[in-house]
């Protein structure tokens, strides 16, 4: 059967680095996704999740944006649905990308090249870095439909911007710009467009050069902490440093730091 452009929404590629890149490549339509999209997503989420090359995984959009939700088409196509079907839809298709990176122990980098809207804000969230280009806006703007947000905005961004500059984004639907998203802690870095791909190349090759083993229970510490008192994450963390001592990489930077060292 030949393939076609849905086969085609989602791109996936490892390089000689380790690094892992997922393209969102329904540029024609701004990267708004579909039912057939979703399930390629957390296809590849989830083989780069589990392959033991993949160190770091970066996900970007293709041409001038990184994702503006849900394609409007295709729900308008989808026409009336039972409450249970809309349910049901959304657990298995937009959910599927949250669950696929709930499971995900490496770094997952949003590479926010271009506007996002809505459930592409809520991905970007759902990542564990964002990294945007200077050109780049944001809205979360389910409002300005008469909806609220289906991918975990509400959930997310607290941690991030507080409650209040929360209500005022997810209430408000308003753009705000790369620069305003940097100032409040929606996004860690912003960079020149020009620069942009070499910059999130070089940031994601730094990273999938440290210790695998380390970078994944550090995932796991911070992911959990919020759930647990201190005595319960010192408890886990004693257990993931002994794992650390017996790994390969933690003896040879050992050994290489002591030789380093003056006698």
């Amino acid at each position: 059967m030949a393939e076609t452009q849905e086969d085609r929404s989602i791109l996936a590629e490892v390089d000689q680095y380790g690094v892992g890149t997922i393209t969102l490549n329904r540029p024609h339509r701004l990267n708004a996704f579909t039912a057939k999209m979703l399930q390629n997503w957390a296809a590849a989420l989830r083989d780069m999740g589990t392959d033991p090359a993949v160190k770091v995984i970066v996900i970007v959009g293709a041409g001038r944006a990184f994702c503006t939700g849900a394609d409007t088409a295709q729900v308008a196509q989808r026409g009336e649905a039972t409450l249970m079907e809309a349910k049901t839809f959304m657990m298995n298709s937009v959910h599927s990308i949250a669950r696929a990176l709930r499971d995900i122990d490496k770094p997952v980098i949003a590479a926010l090249n271009g506007l996002a809207r809505a459930g592409g804000v809520d991905m970007a969230l759902l990542c564990d870095i964002r990294l945007a280009a200077e050109s780049a806006n944001f809205s979360e703007s389910y409002v300005n439909l008469g909806m609220i947000s289906g991918g975990g905005g509400a959930y997310l961004l607290p941690p991030l911007v507080g409650t209040a500059k929360t209500f005022e984004l997810l209430w408000g639907g308003e753009v705000i710009s790369a620069a305003e998203a940097e100032r409040i802690g929606l996004v860690s870095r912003v960079y020149p467009d020009a620069e942009f791909a070499a910059e999130i190349a070089a940031y994601a090759r730094r990273l999938a050069a440290q210790p695998p083993a380390a970078v994944q229970f550090y995932k796991r510490a911070v992911r959990q902490a919020p759930g647990q008192t201190l005595e319960a994450h010192l408890d886990a963390v004693s257990s993931h440093l002994a794992i650390l001592r017996s790994t390969p990489e933690h003896k040879e930077r050992i050994q290489a730091l002591a030789a380093r060292k003056p006698k």
